[in-house]
């Protein structure tokens, strides 16, 4: 039978968050209902209520997610009602082209990420006569959600859901840009543009990958210190200008290996100063997205040709879900990797306009929702 959760939906952009009792639908063949016990505030959906993205609306928010599986459907093998789950904003249904090559982050189950709508061309959740899809067919900003079972990976019990969400996106997002898509080895030059959610596991990742000179630009001096202070860059700046030339300097002219940007939005300036810092055979990965009427990527052919540099995009930071969190959960208890550090504030989800306040007016690291059940 269906259900009643409160969520927190956009209804176009510019608009901000609103919330509402929706009804949600049992799950069918291959499909969990979830009961969220905690949401992460990722940029990505403030790209939606700021018209960057251009999602079918009105649309629940919400991609970061971990609760605990309240009821599956017919034939679902992954999970099973009562399991505490991370959901993967990238589904990994392990049998498509993307999946059997290695590439989860690019399965092909992933197609209607911006519609919510199930592969059968239908909605679970429902306001009134209106058909309503979760953003990155999640919607973790609901107390429950309906989702695929290919979008959920199962979680041990030692940990705490605020911390588990993380991990269905920033975190093997910004990790996986170092360490799978830029490939940082020891010893290399790599600057980070943009020290938040996914910029500080960015920049974790280089420096579990051994990089000898981490670099941090932010114009925020919070965040600036906080990746020195807790996630192990060796030198922040606030400005492009101030961390090239302390590229040059400390690299005696040759420039970064790998520049990662990962801000709250890409511009074409920033690209050309990436570019510009990056040396012979080094690499640009592009992991954050910019305003949607602005092509941020101009850059002359003769820069990449007569440096071999390289620009690529990284989605999910090149990781496999169902390899990378896990693996991603045992270097947290190991130590390795700081997650509880990334919390900064914790929210109601009728205080999510005020979360992403703080978000943009750079205050948090990564903000979470606390769902009240």
């Amino acid at each position: 039978m269906s259900i009643t959760t409160r969520a927190a939906i956009a209804r176009g952009p510019h608009l901000g968050w609103e919330l509402a009792d929706l009804q949600l639908d049992e799950p069918r063949a291959h499909e969990v209902r979830v009961k969220f016990h905690a949401a992460g505030l990722c940029h990505s959906d403030n790209h939606v209520t700021k018209g960057d993205a251009r999602p079918r609306f009105p649309i629940v928010g919400g991609h970061e997610g971990a609760g605990i599986a309240e009821s599956v459907g017919p034939d679902v093998r992954r999970v099973k009602a009562g399991d505490r789950l991370i959901c993967s904003y990238i589904p990994a249904c392990g049998a498509c082209r993307p999946c059997v090559t290695g590439h989860q982050n690019m399965c092909v189950k992933g197609l209607n990420a911006g519609t919510g709508m199930f592969l059968d061309g239908t909605f679970r959740f429902h306001l009134g006569d209106e058909d309503l899809g979760g953003f990155c067919t999640l919607g973790t900003f609901s107390q429950y959600a309906v989702v695929s079972e290919w979008a959920c990976v199962p979680v041990a019990g030692d940990i705490p859901f605020e911390v588990a969400c993380l991990a269905g996106c920033g975190v093997p997002t910004g990790w996986g840009s170092a360490v799978h898509a830029a490939g940082v080895r020891a010893g290399d030059t790599v600057v980070v543009f943009g020290a938040g959610g996914v910029g500080s596991n960015a920049v974790q990742g280089a420096r579990y990958a051994g990089a000898k000179n981490l670099v941090v630009v932010d114009p925020v001096e919070f965040k600036r210190d906080t990746a020195t202070g807790v996630f192990g860059a060796t030198h922040a700046f606030a400005t492009a200008k101030e961390a090239h030339e302390f590229v040059v300097e400390t690299t005696w002219g040759q420039l970064a290996d790998h520049v990662i940007l990962t801000p709250s939005v890409v511009t074409e300036e920033m690209v050309n100063a990436a570019v510009q810092m990056t040396g012979k055979g080094g690499k640009v990965t592009i992991t954050a997205v910019g305003h949607i009427d602005e092509h941020a990527v101009h850059v002359h052919a003769g820069l990449l040709i007569g440096y071999q540099r390289q620009i690529r995009g990284a989605l999910f930071g090149d990781s496999n879900p169902l390899y990378d969190i896990p693996m991603l959960l045992g270097l947290y208890r190991s130590g390795d990797l700081k997650l509880d550090e990334l919390i900064t504030q914790r929210y109601r989800l009728d205080e999510i306009n005020q979360a992403y306040q703080d978000l943009e007016d750079g205050r948090n690291i990564r903000g979470v929702i606390i769902h009240e059940h």
